[in-house]
């Protein structure tokens, strides 16, 4: 059986065909990142495989990957349809970051496909924003994104981790409307704003906004949100003379 250790050396140790174009993965830390590996038609039926520079391994057998196979951190999908296979890494380590290449192979040189993979840490590190409201009052928040953002999908998640905001939304740009949470996408300020009435004290908490992108990272916005009770409604109206 190969081991990725014997796969690197097939990339160090002969000279292997290449294409121009590096292929970008990226992947948050713990969570899992997807490389798509293309290849040239006609090739359907040889083996694949990934194999990463400058790794060291103490044996031999060391986290074989190649066609079809898969271990606890590495596995395999091949699809023929569309020339292309598709390598798992799951539980992401920084570590794990760096040059990789999708392999091809076959008699002489074998064909690869150079990848870049970044992670980053999946917990927002940077201050949020405070918001405080009052219980059964409302609360709007803005969140600006760059002009090239102004299409993408908005959205508003619960706690502070970028892997899985989008998917377990509270509310997106695309159903604007959700009970009690309401966004709204200012387009010509490039800014969207998310509105939360009938406050409770569960509402406190940490929000992250995020805007989705087709490549790369999404953008993100951080927030505290506090929510006091009656006696700190009362006392707020208090001060207005």
């Amino acid at each position: 059986m190969w081991s990725l250790h014997n796969l690197i050396l097939t990339c160090t140790a002969v000279s292997c065909v290449t294409g121009d174009a590096i292929i970008p993965v990226f992947g948050y830390e713990g969570s899992d990142a997807e490389v798509p590996c293309p290849y040239p038609v006609g090739y359907e039926d040889y083996e694949k495989y990934l194999c990463k520079n400058d790794y060291e391994y103490s044996t031999d057998d060391d986290v074989p990957i190649r066609s079809e196979g898969e271990n606890n951190k590495y596995s395999i999908y091949h699809d023929q349809e569309p020339l292309t296979f598709t390598v798992s890494i799951s539980d992401l380590q920084f570590d794990d970051a760096g040059k990789y290449w999708c392999g091809v192979t076959r008699t002489g040189n074998d064909i690869y496909t150079e990848v870049k993979l970044e992670v980053r840490n999946d917990m927002w590190v940077g201050t949020p924003t405070k918001i405080r409201g009052s219980e059964e009052g409302s609360v709007s928040i803005d969140c600006p994104y760059e002009s090239d953002d102004v299409n993408n999908l908005k959205y508003v998640c619960t706690g502070n981790r970028h892997s899985v905001c989008l998917q377990q939304a509270i509310i997106t740009s695309n159903n604007a409307q959700d009970g009690r949470f309401r966004l709204t996408d200012d387009k010509n300020e490039r800014v969207f704003t998310v509105t939360i009435s009938r406050l409770s004290l569960r509402d406190s908490g940490s929000y992250l906004f995020g805007i989705q992108r087709n490549a790369g990272w999404d953008g993100f916005c951080a927030f505290d949100l506090e929510v006091k009770g009656e006696m700190f409604k009362l006392y707020i109206n208090s001060m207005d003379f």
